[in-house]
């Protein structure tokens, strides 16, 4: 068998999907894993009807057992993982005052504690072989904050951290750590948000306007930067956060 082993959490829709597919693409071996069993099954079959190397795998990334179950299908399967994506994320609206203990609870189970999990039950056998690469998907709210998105916030600043502590404390072990920030990129998980919205029009507007470029990003243009830190060409970047923001935050 090519390619390396590519597991990607959260690849059934949006960011997640491209990346598995751009990598796919590339001839790596794909592992597309999702919470949502079904869409993961998609995705992997359409990589595969096209020629790609692809297996889908059911996962609950809060849930440390679930990733222990994945990882070992995976081993099985295809063999070490050599490429860990932590895509998976959820988000809620609303201001500080406004988030409930149990949006708070859900939205870190799954962005923070999810990828402790997922480093924590993959990373030794990147340990043991020397040889490992991480791409977690931070946002642009890890650098500057958006209006009513308290948790989300919260989250992904703790993503980011998170990424510069395992680059400081496991590049000497031969594995690289880095971030992606993007910007607001049209996605399903957008359209979830605009469906609480009461003038969605409205709403999808106004994230458009916030951005100078005066459009949503593409899932595709951040599975392009996820690419790139994963590449040999990236082989210096260490606990570095790549931007992909259409100039969010250069204002």
């Amino acid at each position: 068998m090519s390619g390396r082993v590519v597991f990607v959490t959260g690849a059934g829709s949006g960011i997640g999907e491209a990346t598995a597919r751009l990598f796919a693409s590339d001839g790596e071996r794909v592992v597309v894993s999702d919470y949502d069993a079904a869409a993961a099954r998609r995705v992997a079959e359409s990589i595969t009807s096209g020629g790609g190397q692809a297996i889908a795998l059911q996962a609950d990334v809060s849930d440390r057992g679930s990733v222990e179950g994945a990882v070992r299908a995976t081993n099985e399967q295809l063999g070490r993982i050599e490429v860990l994506i932590n895509n998976a994320g959820i988000g809620t609206a609303g201001d500080i005052l406004e988030t409930t203990d149990d949006d708070l609870d859900r939205t870190l189970a799954v962005n923070v504690r999810g990828l402790f999990n997922t480093c924590r039950v993959i990373m030794p056998s990147m340990v043991e072989a020397g040889d490992g690469i991480i791409v977690n998907v931070a946002s642009i709210v890890a650098h500057a904050a958006v209006t009513r998105r308290a948790a989300y916030t919260a989250s992904k600043g703790a993503i980011l951290s998170v990424t510069r502590s395992i680059a400081i404390d496991f590049m000497n072990k031969g594995i690289r750590c880095n971030a992606v920030a993007p910007g607001t990129v049209d996605s399903p998980w957008i359209a979830r948000i605009l469906s609480d919205q009461p003038d969605k029009e409205a709403a999808r507007q106004a994230m458009v306007d916030r951005q100078p470029l005066g459009r949503l990003g593409r899932p595709e243009e951040i599975a392009a930067a996820i690419r790139y830190l994963a590449s040999p060409e990236a082989s210096f970047v260490h606990g570095s956060c790549l931007v992909i923001d259409g100039g969010f935050l250069a204002r």
